[in-house]
């Protein structure tokens, strides 16, 4: 098959498969019949980074088969979003402004506009309801897409600007993942040792002095691991657990491993546990990293884990939002990375060189069949990608919607105007 040819197809097949997404979702509407939504009381929007309609089928496949449905995917309403900065192609920090402020910005934006001015975002706002709020993530804590949400920069990696934003400003109640390495200042590491044996170019970097003391002199819990989470009261939480991101992303074979020493489930339990205590309620961010990084490397298997471990999470906030009908549960991406694909076994087509060549086969659950994956890029693509819902206020999650629909809906969904 041609270079050309086989991107054709490669791109007819994303588009099939997000298709199929919207319409199983109920996008398919009387028009004129849409309900009003509920006010929503809580909120939990996942974030599974790099995620696009194909790397969602290949984990469904991998994971209940042809014919099951994914935790994220057993929702009634879904969506697509453009995803497009003031370029075609966004990063994470200009998306995640986007979807968390409703504002367009240049790539490597934190929670500023494209003439570098702050914009508020739904975790200030939801602060400024009296509502609890949290972000966790597999990533840094302080990386762009947890950044977008609770602190204003004009690049994305003033990492320590961006903790001592939460901590001051924003006042995150939660927080949750990795990179203790910008929370302590060069020469003073923490828990995790300076230039460990897995990543000899991870050690302390912060810029703003000790953030960890000053974060336990502002009342939060400090914990470094599962059981020490398990421990914490309700109240403030500073998590941090592990020098930068929870995993290590090589190219595929060459020390990739993704092995977080607490898990998202856990991570998003505890979340959920102590932000509840809150009688006005909650929003909560969560983000699974290692489906962008691990795209990146063009590693496969590692993306659809990370995917695996990302709907385990989802399942835990679907049962806490039984219980709690007035809570809004969204799962979608702020971009997709790697022009991921899925093809049939075919010895005769084994394209791609390098980190781009075809990964697999990959079975799918309950039969014998097998599928491949592969890359067109290790970089990030302009496709669009999939939103899933359910809850209070899901009803608005219907159509095709620039990303910046998110940040809109939401503020419908609490009953706040724009």
């Amino acid at each position: 098959m041609s270079k050309k040819k086989r991107s054709i197809v490669q791109a007819a097949l994303c588009l099939t498969a997000a298709a199929s997404l919207v319409i199983s979702g109920g996008v398919v509407q009387a028009k004129g019949n849409a309900a009003t939504p509920a006010k929503a009381k809580n909120v939990i929007l996942f974030v599974g980074d790099g995620m696009g309609a194909a790397q969602r089928d290949a984990i469904r496949l991998n994971t209940v088969g042809l014919n099951g449905k994914l935790q994220m995917d057993d929702m009634p309403y879904s969506a697509l979003l453009r995803t497009h900065s003031t370029v075609a192609v966004t990063d994470s920090a200009a998306a995640g402004t986007a979807i968390a402020s409703g504002v367009k910005t240049y790539n490597g934006a934190v929670g500023v506009d494209a003439n570098k001015k702050p914009v508020k975002t739904l975790l200030e706002v939801a602060k400024g309801l009296g509502k609890s709020t949290g972000l966790v993530t597999t990533s840094q804590i302080t990386d762009a897409t947890p950044a977008a949400f609770g602190a204003h920069v004009e690049d994305r990696s003033q990492q320590s600007k961006i903790a001592k934003q939460y901590l001051d400003n924003s006042k995150v109640d939660v927080l949750l993942g990795g990179g203790e390495d910008f929370w302590y200042p060069a020469g003073n590491p923490g828990k995790f040792p300076d230039h460990p044996a897995e990543d000899p170019s991870e050690e302390s970097k912060g810029t703003e002095g000790n953030l960890v003391e000053h974060a336990k002199k502002l009342g939060y819990q400090y914990v470094t691991s599962k059981e020490e989470l398990q421990k914490a009261k309700n109240g403030k939480i500073l998590g941090l657990f592990a020098n930068e991101e929870m995993f290590q992303q090589k190219p595929e074979g060459e020390g990739d491993v993704y092995n977080p020493v607490v898990s998202l489930k856990d991570m998003t339990q505890k979340a959920l546990d102590t932000l509840s205590s809150n009688k006005k309620g909650f929003f909560l961010m969560v983000e699974e990293e290692g489906t962008d990084e691990m795209a990146h490397e063009n590693n496969a298997k590692l993306t659809i884990k990370a995917g695996q471990e990302l709907d385990k999470a989802v399942g835990v906030a679907k049962e806490f939002a039984k219980k709690h009908p007035d809570t809004l549960v969204l799962v979608l991406a702020d971009h997709e990375t790697g022009g991921f694909s899925l093809e049939p076994v075919d010895d005769k087509d084994e394209s791609g060189d390098g980190i781009s060549k075809e990964d697999g086969p990959f079975s799918i659950f309950g039969s014998k069949e097998q599928f491949y994956v592969d890359w067109t890029t290790s970089g990030h693509t302009g496709v669009d990608i999939p939103l899933t819902a359910m809850g209070s206020g899901a009803e608005l999650f219907t159509g095709v919607h620039e990303n910046t629909y998110v940040h809109d809906a939401i503020l419908k969904a609490w009953g706040v105007k724009k």
